[in-house]
């Protein structure tokens, strides 16, 4: 009804408050996706940062009853409520969380403790948004060495969360690069595009600019229309 114009966005936010003792990942899931496409439109106004807040908010007692670690007895579904809510407070810049990914990020750069599968994206997601050229050049170095071409991918869909607009550029230019598989360079763009409102112009004008490689890359395949949708 939101979306349609009839009811106030607000009325929404106030529906999404009486979620916070959810248990149930699909329904995080859901609220999740529906802040994500607010977040996206708010980005060009100056409510972007109290969103954020909003999300912080909600999010924050889930993530304090699930914690970082995974509890006796947890099923599937536990661990991917875990993972989702870790990535989006640590998005949204949660200071707890975004100190223990940046710990834990450290332990498993060093070889000290090794991040679970389950809590990769999430901490890849949070110190790459918070992060510098180093953090880039690290997560870049990471995935050179992944022996698992499920690692290669799933650092190529989180390098967009970087903020600064060159290390954008160079992640842009790492997605055209021999490093990447071809059918994964979309990913990587998409990556980008969706990672913040600088990614997405940086993003359009790349493709802009590269449209012909791309277009002879991918022509008449899906991935062309998945490049163009995202």
């Amino acid at each position: 009804q939101a979306r349609a114009g009839i009811i106030s966005t607000v009325e929404v936010l106030k529906v999404m408050e009486a979620f916070v003792n959810e248990p149930n990942y699909t329904v995080w899931s859901d609220l999740s996706c529906n802040l994500g496409i607010l977040s996206t439109l708010l980005s060009h106004t100056d409510f972007y940062e109290e969103i954020q807040v909003f999300v912080k908010d909600v999010f924050s007692p889930i993530g304090e009853r699930l914690g970082w670690d995974p509890k006796p007895g947890e099923g599937h579904l536990d661990a991917l409520l875990r993972g989702l809510v870790l990535g989006k407070l640590g998005k949204a810049g949660h200071k707890a969380t975004l100190e223990e990914a940046q710990r834990r990020f450290k332990d498993h750069v060093e070889g000290k403790r090794m991040l679970s599968a389950d809590l990769r994206s999430p901490v890849y997601v949070t110190i790459l948004k918070h992060g510098d050229s180093t953090t880039l050049d690290t997560m870049l170095k990471l995935h050179k060495q992944a022996d698992m071409q499920e690692e290669k991918n799933r650092i190529e869909r989180v390098l967009g969360a970087i903020s600064q607009p060159e290390l954008i550029q160079k992640v842009l230019t790492f997605a055209l690069s021999e490093e990447v598989r071809p059918q994964d360079t979309v990913s990587v763009i998409g990556g980008v595009a969706g990672g913040s409102k600088q990614g997405r112009k940086a993003a359009w004008k790349f493709v802009r600019d590269n449209w012909e490689e791309l277009y002879n890359r991918y022509q008449g395949g899906f991935l062309i229309s998945r490049l163009i949708k995202v």
